[in-house]
């Protein structure tokens, strides 16, 4: 198993914690647009209470080590790597916990070509542990707003993780799968299984629009975030999501394998 500070170390060569690529200037305008609910950047989720900057700046300086000082508007971001391994391993003791109780999983990424590899994993191992990976809703198309206006995607799979792709590509790989915050393709997910009768999630696992609406719709879900998402960090702290882990959720594909085998190795599966 990858020890602590080896993996501390990797969080911040790898630009996943420590100093990071997204931006103090990205992060305070997306607080603004949360505080505003615009729903841009509530990722499915609808806060039960209101959420003005002063407040979204504490919450984010506790969950991800961002500072706190409204005064603060430029330079780079950064994310306290300490937070980052306290989370990853609530993360992994949810998922070693599904694994003990064969519950059924969903997994969805709204970053397929970052993030894949990561759940992929994750997803052979609870598949081999007796979890019922679920796939609801394969080809189903949605429409999607994007700042290039409406775009039809279509619902794929790959190795039992969820994401969009271009409509007409298929395969076995990230290709085709288009970066998304929106909420839609989960509830269209779960809408499936729900009238197929099938089973519904014990636990949802991903980021943006996947954890926060399943989260919203009363699923447990547990995520990865960046800094500049309030809405994972906002549904943890109404109760709405079990667990967030602060990390760049952009940086390369293969910088996110060290932390796919730590979690796994944590709670004894095998990948």
């Amino acid at each position: 198993m990858l020890a602590t500070g080896e993996l501390r170390a990797h969080l911040i060569g790898a630009r996943l914690a420590g100093t990071i690529a997204t931006t103090r200037e990205q992060s305070l305008g997306r607080y603004r647009l949360f505080a505003a609910r615009d729903p841009r950047v509530l990722l499915g989720l609808d806060p039960e209470r209101e959420w003005p900057l002063s407040a979204l700046l504490g919450l984010m300086g506790r969950k991800c080590g961002v500072s706190v000082d409204p005064a603060h508007t430029s330079g780079p971001g950064v994310i306290d790597p300490d937070r980052t391994i306290a989370a990853l391993d609530r993360f992994a003791d949810r998922i070693g916990l599904a694994a003990d109780r064969a519950e059924p999983v969903l997994l969805g990424t709204g970053h397929p070509e970052a993030l894949l590899e990561f759940y992929a994993g994750l997803a052979d191992a609870l598949s081999a542990a007796g979890c019922p990976l679920l796939t609801p809703a394969y080809g189903v198309r949605v429409d999607i707003a994007t700042r290039f206006g409406v775009r039809t995607r279509a619902l794929g799979y790959v190795r039992g993780v969820a994401m969009l792709r271009e409509t007409g590509v298929r395969g076995a790989s990230a290709a085709g799968g288009v970066h998304t915050h929106s909420p839609l393709p989960v509830r269209t997910v779960l809408a499936a299984a729900a009238d197929a009768g099938g089973p519904l999630p014990g636990l949802v696992i991903g980021d943006h629009g996947w954890a926060c609406g399943a989260g919203q719709l009363g699923i447990e879900a547990i995520a990865l975030a960046d800094s500049d998402d309030p809405a994972p960090f906002v549904g943890q702290a109404e109760g709405r999501l079990s667990e967030v882990v602060p990390l760049d959720d952009a940086v390369p594909a293969a910088s996110y394998r060290p932390l796919m085998s730590y979690v796994l190795d944590r709670v004894g599966l095998s990948y």
